[in-house]
């Protein structure tokens, strides 16, 4: 296992690390609904899963069948 001949200061690795940012995720509206979603992911609105403004799961309809 390779072990470092000199001690990195403190300086020099967070000089590294500065190009570690966390991202902000991008937050779509929804024409239809006016719901806040992520983008290219579905969602649940009052009991319907909806993708791209169309309902693709309807909680009843699955409860009845």
């Amino acid at each position: 296992m390779a072990h470092p001949k000199r001690k990195i200061s403190k300086t020099r690795r967070d000089k590294r690390r500065t190009h570690y940012k966390a991202s902000v995720p991008q937050i779509a509206t929804c024409p239809v609904t006016g719901e806040a979603h992520l983008y290219h992911r579905a969602y649940w609105h009052e009991g319907k899963m909806y993708y791209r403004g169309q309902v693709v799961i309807d909680k009843q309809e699955v409860a009845e069948a």
